[in-house]
């Protein structure tokens, strides 16, 4: 049995060779029409903060602070979030709001971030090689915009970490039902010596689960070596007639050069409507300065809904 790890612990990152993110943001998030008509996907807000920042503290804390996004049209938004906004800096400044002054300066100090756009909807394969100039010859972390992990986890320094020892490139991997694995890429894997930690000897992308290698799916975190670059460039389109990260990744596999780090922490799809609001009560629940009072209202909504009683009544939180 292959034992996923936990990793529940805040620690300060280490030194490590791996310095830059690349953060693919170019979707059209046509889940969340009309939503995303005129907002990017990336900026719907979880409590208080757009998805993407959750995506970019989290590389930070694992010592990441290059940080590509790579955008396409209409993505303005995006840049100017993670960009300094003077007037309205001087104005909360000239109220002595210093709560709300570190909140709007906080996303462009996390990290050193840089943008470039897609140009063509063409998959995530591609949205990755758009980052090669920018990566050069370094190893780097990938994190999808959509894959938001609990900020409690440290599943990306763990990655990180098995970088170091092996070498080569990391994926996570997540154990699924096997009725839901067609939604992801799988990972067929051998154990390795340590736990949690598994070699993994090919990639299918969305498989039938009668066909699907293993129950284990990738979900949205990288470490790759910067030799994917050149498999990138001679990947010809697969499923969906999109490049696909997940192919070039099995070329790589028949190297015995990809581990993949088993997962069982927090994990929150905000692509996925019901999975978005089920982020939103959790992130609000586990907040100090929210979760006391939204816990509470919550139980008995609750309460209301199991009674078979009226809700919905534009009833506050306090009520």
């Amino acid at each position: 049995m292959i034992v996923p790890h936990t990793t529940h612990t805040t620690t300060p990152a280490p030194a490590r060779t791996v310095r830059k993110a690349v953060v693919p943001a170019a979707g059209l998030g046509t889940r969340f029409l009309p939503a995303t008509k005129a907002t990017p996907k990336e900026m719907l807000p979880v409590v208080d903060k757009p998805a993407i920042q959750y995506v970019v503290e989290e590389a930070a804390a694992a010592g990441l602070d290059d940080v590509l996004m790579v955008t396409g049209r209409h993505k303005r938004a995006i840049e100017d979030h993670f960009d300094n906004a003077f007037e309205l800096e001087q104005a909360l400044a000239a109220k002595g709001d210093a709560v709300r002054l570190d909140a709007v300066r906080d996303p462009a100090r996390l990290a050193n971030i840089h943008h470039i756009r897609q140009g063509e909807p063409l998959g995530l394969g591609h949205a990755v090689l758009c980052a090669r100039r920018h990566v050069g010859d370094q190893p780097f972390a990938v994190l999808l915009g959509d894959d938001l992990i609990d900020p409690r986890e440290t599943l990306l320094s763990t990655m990180l970490d098995v970088r170091e020892r092996y070498a080569g490139s990391v994926v996570a991997l997540m154990k699924v039902p096997r009725e839901q694995i067609h939604l992801y890429g799988c990972a067929a894997v051998e154990p390795t010596e340590e736990e949690g930690v598994v070699r993994v000897t090919g990639l299918v992308e969305k498989p039938s689960p009668e066909t699907a290698p293993s129950a284990y799916a990738v979900i949205g975190r990288y470490v790759l070596d910067p030799a994917v670059f050149d498999v990138l460039d001679r990947t010809a389109p697969g499923r969906g007639g999109e490049i696909q990260l997940t192919d070039a990744l099995q070329t790589l596999a028949t190297d015995a050069t990809v581990h993949g780090v088993v997962f069982d922490g927090l994990r929150y799809d905000t692509g996925d409507k019901a999975d978005y609001l089920r982020t939103v009560v959790r992130l609000a629940c586990a907040r100090p300065d929210l979760g006391p009072e939204f816990t509470d209202w919550l139980k008995g909504f609750v309460a209301e809904l199991e009674s078979g009683e009226r809700v919905g009544r534009g009833r506050g939180l306090a009520a």
